[in-house]
């Protein structure tokens, strides 16, 4: 995946929208303004996606040197995966979809509900 299919694959979802509130070279993507992904678009040797807690330390054993905890982030919570050409796009595509799920679900229902309508 390169970093315009990344950037095309966040933002078709509903709801999302992308930010640089860090810097210059940090884009966030948002969904309904709480973060669920982020690169460096200088490199995009990395992203950063929002994981379930078990399912992230699963998939740091599996991809171990790939997938580590996030980085500037909350390792429970987070996953840095390494751009490295390991995962294929499929891959990538489903945990982009489970950050974004989680956030839809953390969301007030009355901000899923207005997501619903997007």
């Amino acid at each position: 995946m390169n970093i315009e299919d990344y950037r095309d694959y966040c933002l078709a979802k509903p709801g999302v929208t992308e930010h640089f509130p860090f810097d210059e070279k940090v884009l966030v993507f948002k969904v309904m303004n709480k973060m669920f992904a982020l690169t460096d678009v200088d490199t995009f040797s990395s992203i950063n996606l929002k994981c379930d807690p078990e399912v992230a330390v699963e998939l740091r054993e599996r991809y171990d040197g790939t997938v580590l905890p996030g980085y500037h982030m909350n390792k429970s919570h987070w996953n840095t995966i390494m751009m490295d050409g390991v995962l294929s796009d499929i891959e990538l595509k489903k945990w982009i979809d489970h950050s974004y799920e989680l956030i839809v679900l953390s969301l007030p229902k009355k901000l899923q509900e207005e997501l619903k309508r997007l």
